[in-house]
Order: C-alpha cells, then sequence, then structure tokens
C-alpha cells in the first residue's frame, strides 16, 4: 500500500514512511467534554503529557482503494485531523525550531470503530484493515503558514455533521511536535496527527462522507460493506 501513498510531496527524495501517530484528548473541547471523567480511576487527572496511540500499517488506504464498513454493517467514526508530515529526523526538537523538521501538513482521516475508552482505545477499535486515509496533498509550510487555525468540516451524505478548527487544540503543532519528540525520535515521513476536534461523526454503509481540512483538500468516499470486501 505504501507506494500508493506517494502523494506531493514538498521535501525530496523521502516518501511518507507508513508511520502514523494518532494524538488523543488535544482538543480542549474534547477534553472539557469528559467532565469528572477526566479525573476518575485508573488515570485520576487529565493528561500531563501527549497521549499517542498508532495506526499501523495495515491500517493504510491505497488511492482509490474503498472504505469498508466493520464488523458487517457496522459504524465507523469519522476522525479527522492534520497530519503533521515529518522532514527530517526529529529528537528533542525545541518548540521554536519546529519548523525546521516539518516538510508539509496533509489530512489524516482516522475510521475507528465508535468507543468510550479516551485514555488508550483498545487495537480492535483503531486499527481495522483500511481504516486510515492520508491526503489527497502534503501543503509546504509556506502554503500554509498558519496551520493552527485551519478550518475542518466534515458531512455525511451532503449534510454537515462537523465544522470545527485546528485553533482549538491544547498543544499546537510546534508544542505537540516539542512534547513528542522530548521522548521519541520521529523519522522522515512519517506522520503525526494533531488531534481529531471533539464530536467526531459516524457513517455507516452506502454513505458518503466528505472530509475537508482548508489548504489541503478534501477526501471523500461511499463507505462499502463488508460483504462487498469478502466478494473482492
Amino acid at each position: 500500500m505504501l507506494s500508493a501513498l506517494s502523494i506531493d510531496m514538498p521535501m525530496r527524495p523521502w516518501r511518507l514512511s507508513g508511520t502514523v501517530y494518532g494524538t488523543l484528548l488535544n482538543h480542549a473541547p474534547a477534553l472539557a467534554a469528559l467532565g469528572d471523567a477526566a479525573n476518575a480511576a485508573p488515570y485520576k487527572a487529565a493528561p500531563k503529557a501527549p497521549v499517542l496511540f498508532v495506526k499501523p500499517r495495515n491500517t493504510l488506504l491505497a488511492t482509490g482503494q474503498p472504505v469498508h464498513a466493520p464488523d458487517g454493517e457496522g459504524v465507523w467514526q469519522i476522525g479527522v485531523s492534520l497530519g503533521i508530515v515529518i522532514g527530517r529526523t526529529a529528537c528533542r526538537v525545541a518548540e521554536s525550531a519546529a519548523n525546521s523538521v516539518i516538510a508539509g501538513y496533509t489530512m489524516v482521516v482516522d475510521f475507528s470503530v465508535p468507543h468510550e475508552s479516551f485514555y488508550r482505545p483498545s487495537v480492535r477499535v483503531k486499527a481495522r484493515d483500511g481504516s486510515c486515509a492520508i491526503g489527497p496533498h502534503v501543503a509546504s509550510p509556506a502554503e500554509l503558514p498558519a496551520p493552527d487555525n485551519l478550518a475542518i468540516t466534515v458531512t455525511v451524505d451532503g449534510a454537515i455533521t462537523q465544522q470545527a478548527s485546528t485553533a482549538n487544540m491544547i498543544r499546537p503543532v510546534a508544542r505537540l511536535l516539542a512534547d513528542v519528540t522530548d521522548f521519541m525520535t520521529l523519522a522522515p515521513g512519517d506522520v503525526l496527527m494533531l488531534g481529531v476536534p471533539h464530536g467526531a461523526p459516524l457513517a455507516r454503509a452506502g454513505q458518503r462522507v466528505r472530509a475537508e481540512i482548508a489548504g489541503i483538500g478534501a477526501y471523500e468516499a461511499v463507505i462499502a460493506s463488508a460483504s462487498t470486501q469478502e466478494a473482492a
């Protein structure tokens, strides 16, 4: 699938590595919506560092590949995030130097099985085959000089189901990159999701999903049934 992810890249000669890191609870309204649950056991407090998960290679959707509903005719939760594309090895990057390791920005559409675990969601809900769409374009930092103020829009069957912005993140792009690379190294071609806004909509087989981030472009697909996948 990786060859199909060689979308327009501003920094050569590397390509997308296929490693996608998601960030949880980085959207202020999402954390606020948890209320007292954020302080309940076992964590007993809001996170003090970035909370990450991984969308492994089996989740990546190749160009033109359909997304299939989970568990027969099940429902997807549509999480749309700005993706920070790493252009140079990033280890202990200062917030002020974040731009020096960023190749550009893309969109990540994270299809997940609806779940209630907000800190450590199960691999079963996050790592389904073909549940991560990237693209359609990688915008250079020059094209997107204000990544922390981009409109996000999701429609299902033509009706707007989510309008959000990257402006409401607890850790904006530079700070998130600094905090993450303080404890792990990111490699060229890796994608770090800024975070999914609160209120990610749901969609099921037969429905058309359209996700767009201003300045990057749109992803659009009709969710196919699992029976179609088995027949193929």
